[in-house]
């Protein structure tokens, strides 16, 4: 018997995920929403910690520094996973199956995206300020130099540009998902969802609820960086390529490979 479950199995899987979280007493929702965003805070402050803390090995081979921020932030994803928490980018594709089957209407599917992204926000700040900021991680070199920059990054560049790297981003992050849903054990499951979240970090691409860790924790330790900017140059594109690459690239694709009633 193969110690993995096929395409058509992860599917159903998926679509189960988003079922059982629609069936939560609204409490136990936004309980483990809030814990989504904070894992996922968890795995990116991970990734300013080593890899910011490597400037020397940054200047001679800055592929590498991206290659370790890759490779280490995955393990937010993995813990949102295993746990049960929930995270608002791969809702976008979970919650696409039931809408597609028909099992909820657009007013349910909407109605827990924005829950999810809203308390994954407050989780995100429970990391980035109290857990980061105030514990004084980020008031020391190199590691504030670091965040500064790989925030301001993200917050200068084209609105078109931010919002193709987030379909990218969630492509990768549902695929991530959809594979850890093959495994029939942890140490599959972790290496499921380790692949592609690597490459989505390592290529650069733009996570709207990562980016809710990083660029506050960067404005909470004095980048500059102003709130609106962060908001309109990058949060919202990065939102909206977020849905794009997790409810059509992924939900949309295999609900037709896979769920759709012929």
């Amino acid at each position: 018997m193969a110690n993995y479950y096929s395409p058509k199995e992860i599917t159903s899987n998926f679509a189960v995920s988003a079922t059982h979280k629609k069936n939560l007493p609204i409490l136990q929702f936004i309980l483990i929403a809030i814990l989504g965003g904070v894992f996922i805070a968890f795995g990116g402050l991970l990734s300013v910690m080593v890899a910011g803390g490597m400037p020397g090995i940054g200047e001679s081979n800055p592929g590498l520094i991206k290659f370790v921020a890759g490779a280490l932030f995955p393990v937010g994803l993995i813990m949102v996973s295993i746990t049960g928490a929930d995270l608002f980018t791969s809702d976008c594709a979970a919650f696409s199956y039931p809408l597609l089957q028909r099992k909820i209407n657009a007013g349910i599917f909407a109605k827990y995206l924005i829950l999810s992204y809203i308390f994954n926000f407050i989780g995100a700040q429970i990391v980035a300020f109290l857990l980061s900021y105030e514990v004084g991680l980020l008031e020391k070199e190199p590691w504030q130099a670091y965040l500064h920059h790989y925030s301001e990054v993200k917050v200068n560049q084209d609105f078109l540009k931010v919002l193709i790297k987030g379909i990218g981003a969630n492509w990768l992050v549902c695929l991530g998902m959809f594979m850890g849903y093959a495994a029939k054990d942890i140490s599959g499951k972790c290496i499921g969802i380790w692949i592609p979240v690597m490459l989505f970090v390592t290529l650069g691409y733009e996570h709207s609820i990562a980016n809710m860790f990083f660029i506050p924790a960067a404005i909470y330790s004095g980048a500059d960086i102003t709130w609106s900017a962060f908001i309109l140059q990058n949060l919202i594109p990065a939102t909206i390529g977020n849905f794009i690459g997790g409810a059509l690239l992924v939900g949309a694709i295999y609900w037709y490979l896979y769920l759709r009633e012929k």
